[in-house]
């Protein structure tokens, strides 16, 4: 059995297949990104998933791009509790920029390749081979046009008192905006960087407000300036884009992306349907 697992902050999408690519099953659970989490908690989500747990020993191979797994430390922590659980696994880690490349670009086609959920990053793909030239780090420091960056930016407005009075009151009524709720997940619990997140659906479902279209933009120009535009050839090939918020903000994205001289290529959502068909291919190919 093969394993294949896309993995993102807020959420982890498995499918299982067998030897010639048939699905086995799927399954999802709570994000798994190292950077954040403990061992026990990352263990916990695992073990706690029935169609993981009765399968554990069946799974030979593990392939796991995942938020968090371009460190070496807590692509390590992530290692040994896969070790422990899937004991019989070969276990291939990789960050998610690989499942996002794999997921929208068509075979040695050039393209600069964007993840815009939870947190963001952006890769180079030159046919065959990935560049990365500035290392994430993290939610606190980077993360532009993120859903955690859109959460804290939210935030912001509401405590610096920018929001219109009926959003502000609508906000109010969907949201435990008291300093100690705020603070406690900010700075005491797991996952702060998926609390900050659930803001950004307010935002999205919210989008044609005109401080809103702000935000949203000075956020997706910032991502490009630092992130897109460090390519030199950056407009001369298609930028790729996958996660919920790229999904979401997909008329802004081509926008901006336009007032940069920019070509957008795909937007996928959810990336592990195609993650899935590139190991098939594989297997099909006798790569695996």
């Amino acid at each position: 059995m093969i394993l294949v697992v896309d993995s993102g902050s807020t959420k982890t999408d498995w499918i299982a297949i067998d030897a010639e690519g048939n699905v086995l099953f799927s399954t999802q659970t709570l994000g798994l990104n190292p950077q954040v989490l403990s061992s026990a908690i990352l263990n916990e989500r695992i073990i706690n998933n029935y169609d993981l747990f009765q399968n554990r020993m069946n799974v030979t191979q593990l392939y796991f791009y995942g938020a968090g797994c371009g460190v070496a430390s807590p692509q390590e922590r992530i290692r040994k509790v896969f070790e422990q659980i899937f004991a019989s696994a070969e276990i291939n880690i990789k960050e998610d920029t690989y499942a996002a490349v794999y997921a929208t670009v068509d075979i040695h086609q050039k393209a600069i390749v964007c993840i815009l959920g939870t947190g963001s990053n952006c890769t180079y793909y030159d046919g065959k081979d990935i560049e990365q030239r500035v290392t994430s780090l993290g939610y606190i420091l980077m993360d532009e046009a993120s859903g955690n960056f859109y959460g804290k930016q939210l935030i912001r407005s509401y405590y610096f008192n920018k929001m219109p009075a009926d959003i502000r009151a609508a906000f109010e009524n969907e949201y435990d905006l008291s300093p100690d709720t705020i603070k406690e997940n900010v700075y005491r619990k797991e996952n702060p960087n998926t609390y900050l997140a659930t803001f950004s659906k307010f935002l999205i479902q919210n989008k044609s407000v005109p401080l809103f279209q702000e935000i949203i933009k000075n956020g997706l120009e910032r991502f490009i300036n630092h992130q897109i535009l460090q390519f030199e050839n950056a407009k001369e090939v298609p930028v790729h884009f996958i996660g919920s918020i790229a999904f979401y903000l997909t008329e802004e994205i081509q926008s901006v992306l336009e007032e940069k001289g920019l070509t957008l290529g795909r937007i996928v959502q959810r990336p592990i349907d195609q993650l899935v068909s590139f190991h098939k291919d594989m297997l099909n190919n006798s790569l695996v």
